[in-house]
């Protein structure tokens, strides 16, 4: 046993990976765990199905629904353990991960880290944004979604009403463009009846996108159809319009419009979530370049997968979308490449199958670009869309409760998780509102 409580891999390799991520638990549910002993390593104990983060956000589902323990996942997998643990850093020279609780030698690396939120050095909207990229972000969300319809209900002061009314969302990607959709039912059917006393349909919803339309790299008749639709559900869009800071009271764009808001959502940009150590010939746009073996430049015996990885060539000369497509199919190559190796066979480049894109906007509404050119509007890509949702969770558990969830939401459309459980509303208020008690 070494300082982690590891045992000795033997006369095995020991395969080290970083990230419990779509990449990271294809790759080690498909590799034949006989041959190497396997170390996956997260900051979590838990996969997060980052698509439905969203429901999560807006009362859909609850955290637990979109979550799969890692322990639990590979259960009775030969070889295989778990540490929680942040990675600090790489040292490739001596094959070692640098943890906090100590280092780590690894035979080979497989770096599926993923992305986190991207702020462009904006340190006032980094402060005051809220991002949407776990599972914390979305219970936070959540509560200072409900926290703000709270103290709507409690103030006459017409100014901060407007600004407490009004939420901004920045990006019109697949996740900004199915939060706007999400807010848009949540005030239409459920905020109404819980919020009598206040005027839920003022609530204002602006969806800021920096191009002139949605879904970027979805077809333009998805992207029309998502705006449409939008539109029809009393989103406000704005296009062409780049956030340059908000203080938690004003954003403010480039052209110099303000907006009082109280809420702003962070959808506009991500970048990979990097681990030091490597060189920085190795990287390209905070990515590790790797060649169709999935190795990344100069090393022979690391490995990247998903989000964090960029694998260019003529069909994708700027890489792949970041899209868990991508990120499963790669994990599933390369751990396929490793059981061939162990069994003195050739391994095959990584060759992505483009299955299509699905967005949804709401009930009955949402947009599919599939193989064949074949484009899907409305009930029969929202039908698809959440079929595909269903299937890709984790465990039978979460996809039963999330199957009962939607049908719930979709006969009595309510939301069933409408709770502020952290922090508290008294400190959320600004000094002057809190009150004051005596004995």
């Amino acid at each position: 046993m070494d300082a982690l409580n590891l045992p000795a891999p033997g006369d095995k390799a020991r395969i080290v990976v970083v990230g419990g991520g779509f990449a990271g638990i294809n790759f080690v549910d498909h590799l034949d765990t006989r041959n190497y002993q396997v170390v996956l390593l997260d900051r979590h104990n838990y996969h997060t199905f980052a698509p439905l983060l969203y429901q999560v956000a807006t009362a859909g589902l609850e955290a637990p629904d979109i979550c799969g323990p890692l322990r639990k996942s590979f259960r009775g997998k030969p070889d295989f353990h778990f540490r929680m643990l942040e990675v600090r850093g790489i040292a490739p020279e001596q094959q070692l991960i640098r943890t906090g609780a100590g280092p780590i030698h690894y035979d080979h690396l497989v770096i599926a880290t993923g992305t986190r939120a991207n702020f462009f050095g904006s340190q006032d909207i980094e402060a005051h944004a809220l991002p949407l990229k776990t599972v914390p972000d979305a219970r936070r969300l959540r509560n200072h979604i409900f926290q703000t319809l709270e103290r709507l209900d409690m103030t006459n002061d017409p100014v901060e009403r407007e600004r407490l009314m009004t939420f901004v969302i920045v990006g019109g990607g697949p996740s900004g463009v199915e939060l706007a959709g999400a807010l848009s039912e949540l005030r239409r059917h459920v905020l109404s009846r819980d919020y009598p006393d206040t005027s839920i349909e003022q609530l204002r919803f602006i969806l800021v996108e920096g191009a002139d339309q949605l879904l970027s790299g979805f077809s333009d008749k998805s992207s029309s159809d998502a705006r449409r639709n939008l539109e029809d559900m009393d989103i406000e869009l704005r296009f062409g319009a780049l956030l340059a800071g908000y203080d938690g009271q004003t954003a403010t764009l480039k052209d110099g419009t303000t907006i009082p808001t109280a809420t702003v959502i962070w959808g506009a940009g991500v970048t990979g979530d990097i681990v030091e150590g490597l060189r920085q010939d190795s990287l390209e746009r905070a990515r590790y370049i790797v060649d169709d073996q999935l190795r990344v430049r100069g090393y022979e015996n690391v490995h990247a997968l998903g989000d964090v990885a960029l694998l260019t060539n003529a069909q994708w000369p700027k890489g792949h979308p970041g899209v868990a497509q991508v990120a499963i199919q790669m994990g599933r190559r390369l751990a396929k490449n490793f059981n061939a190796l162990a069994q003195g066979h050739a391994v095959k480049p990584f060759s992505y199958l483009d299955k299509g894109s699905l967005a949804i906007i709401g009930r009955n509404r949402a947009v599919a670009d599939l193989p064949k050119n074949l484009h899907l509007n409305g009930f029969p890509a929202w039908f698809i869309w959440a079929f595909v949702h269903i299937f890709y969770l984790i465990g039978w558990r979460n996809r039963a409760f999330t199957f009962l969830s939607w049908v719930a939401n979709y006969v009595t459309y309510n939301r069933a998780v409408r709770l502020v459980l952290e922090p508290s509303l008294e400190e959320e208020l600004p000094e002057a509102e809190k009150l004051t008690t005596h004995p």
